[in-house]
């Protein structure tokens, strides 16, 4: 009898660990998907930032620019005004 009881303890066994691991998987999934979402917000962040440094990089390049460097940019034909 003792032997038929021991497959009964197997059966119940397995049900057991098949919920642990579908809790631990559960828990994993989420603990990732968290580590997504803070990844992707770093990286957002980051790119923010370098867009707002290119701006301010740009516009100070825009700004120290001399008149001949504006002159040459200009779409104008300023033989037109002569």
């Amino acid at each position: 009898m003792n032997g038929g009881n021991d497959v009964g303890k197997k059966k119940q066994e397995a049900p057991d660990k098949q919920q642990l691991k579908d809790a631990l998987a559960d828990d994993l999934k989420q603990k990732l998907q968290q580590m997504k979402s803070e990844l992707k917000e770093e990286d957002e962040k980051r790119q923010a930032c370098e867009r707002e440094r290119l701006i301010k990089q740009r516009k100070e390049k825009e700004k120290n620019k001399s008149f001949e460097e504006l002159l040459n940019e200009s779409a104008l034909d300023w033989k037109q005004y002569k």
